[in-house]
């Protein structure tokens, strides 16, 4: 085979060839008598016909391949002839015969027993027998003539295709003639100015290539936000607009103490067991004055109420458990406000990540963020918390809020908060809200006379309803669309 020539010389060639003839049928056979390959001709064809030098049509062409395994197979024989030629007139067994056609072995077998070249000894299932001297390889002569381009009939190319042994294949090749800008010989463009030209004067002469100065330039590599922390850092700044402080919550280890007993929340209840929490072995060193409170008002009552009549566990509350809201981090916080002297009110909020033993589903993780905020103060009322919580949702687009009469442990009253959703034209629930119980507040030591308001909301509801996500795995963990976050816009006005 001849040398491949350099890309000027392909190109050379094939204008000659074009400017005496006109035209070239078959740009495979053309490849050929140049000696190159066609995918080297490909490229100059199609940088000639970009710029009209030469006009093109496609020729496309499927045709049927052998795969790798049945290359093997028109080389050495079929599998079943090859298993056929490996047993002796003694026979073989099928360990033996295993060893040698290896992976091949189950398929041999199966198709030398479809075509009755091989039976088994009476009795002995693991003896194969030669049933036949010779045998007529014909899926060996199927292969070798599609190799070599010849048809074959239309039911053995279904066999072929049943066994995975062709696959088919595209080809193109193209048919050309002169173009409207043919030239025999392409002037070369100059792109740039370079300091020789301008040394010696030729860049007068010169024929410089047009510039597309619509072109875009190359993508700024840069960082994107998350959807969910976008969302995030919203909330964040209309709580600091409100006035609130943010509290700590670096600690995803809690205590059932201040996750649970703290908020009056006893130890039978229902979220208190596995199936709900992710518990942990070690166990917490809680404050004692406190714990004898707390302990008190669970097991007899005080500070206007009954209590729950029941006896209050020590070990339970010292267990140690992944949180289930960060109401156990108000919970720290205003017993620390409390023993600050003289109290002083004060407006919080977190945004963090809480765990929950859920099964996951297209609207549950086991772990997820939670928001709350909580004012503390003296003669809070209901109508307080219904003003601050229509100031909150209106600054994040709910104007439309309702509020419906709910039952929480730690708080009384309680209210479920829904806003109407003009796209899905109807009521959903946002939220949860209430009035820390004096049981949980006194024995902590706030003064008599001071109350707490308090509401929580996920953090992953309002930002899927922001991006019409309605699978909270596509929002949160390993199957987020890199795609939707670089798309993200700048700022979105409402929810």
């Amino acid at each position: 085979m001849a040398e491949k020539s350099p890309a000027a010389d392909v190109e050379a060639g094939l204008l000659a060839h074009l400017n005496s003839t006109g035209e070239v049928p078959d740009s495979r056979s053309f490849a050929s008598s140049l000696g190159v390959s066609h995918l080297e001709l490909e490229g100059v064809i199609k940088s000639l016909s970009a710029f009209r030098i030469v006009d093109t049509t496609d020729i496309i062409k499927e045709t049927w391949v052998l795969t790798d395994e049945a290359k093997g197979y028109a080389a050495r024989g079929s599998p079943e002839a090859q298993l056929v030629a490996a047993i002796p007139p003694e026979g073989a067994s099928k360990d033996a015969l295993k060893a040698k056609l290896g992976d091949a072995f189950d398929v041999s077998m199966k198709a030398a027993a479809r075509n009755k070249w091989i039976g088994f000894e009476k009795g002995n299932k693991d003896l194969v027998l030669r049933k036949v001297d010779n045998v007529k390889d014909e899926l060996q002569e199927q292969l070798k003539k599609l190799e070599k381009g010849e048809v074959v009939p239309d039911k053995v190319i279904d066999d072929l295709k049943r066994r995975k042994l062709i696959t088919k294949e595209k080809s193109i090749w193209y048919s050309l003639k002169k173009g409207p800008e043919f030239v025999v010989k392409r002037k070369t463009l100059a792109t740039d100015v370079t300091t020789e030209h301008l040394r010696s004067g030729d860049w007068k002469d010169l024929e410089f290539k047009d510039y597309n100065y619509g072109a875009q330039g190359q993508p700024i590599a840069k960082g994107y936000v998350q959807p969910l922390m976008e969302v995030r850092e919203a909330i964040e700044n209309i709580f600091i607009m409100m006035g609130f402080t943010e509290m700590p919550t670096n600690n995803f280890v809690e205590s059932s103490f201040w996750n649970f007993d703290a908020l009056f929340q006893p130890q039978q209840h229902p979220s208190r067991d596995s199936h709900d929490t992710f518990f942990l072995k070690a166990t917490s060193h809680l404050p004692e004055d406190y714990l004898e409170k707390v302990k008190q008002v669970h097991q007899f009552g005080g500070y206007g109420s009954k209590g729950y009549g029941y006896d209050w566990k020590r070990d339970e509350a010292e267990k140690n458990l992944l949180r289930t809201h960060t109401t156990a981090v108000s919970t720290r916080m205003l017993y620390k406000l409390a023993q600050e002297k003289p109290f002083a009110p004060k407006r919080y909020y977190s945004i963090d990540r809480v765990f929950r033993n859920e099964a996951v589903d297209r609207t549950h993780l086991a772990e997820f963020h939670q928001i709350e905020g909580l004012i503390c103060d003296y003669g809070l009322t209901l109508g307080d918390l219904i003003g601050v919580l229509e100031d909150f949702f209106s600054s994040l687009g709910m104007s439309k809020l309702r509020f419906k009469p709910a039952y929480n442990p730690y708080t009384e009253p309680s209210m479920e908060i829904f806003s109407y959703h003009d796209g899905l034209k109807k009521w959903v629930e946002v939220g949860n809200s209430g009035m820390f119980r004096p049981e949980m507040l006194l024995p902590m030591g706030l003064p008599e006379g001071v109350n707490v308001i308090a509401w929580g909301l996920s953090l992953e509801r309002p930002t899927m309803i922001l991006y019409g996500i309605d699978n909270i795995r596509d929002l949160f963990g390993p199957k987020v669309d890199f795609n939707l976050i670089k798309s993200n816009p700048l700022c979105r006005l409402g929810i």
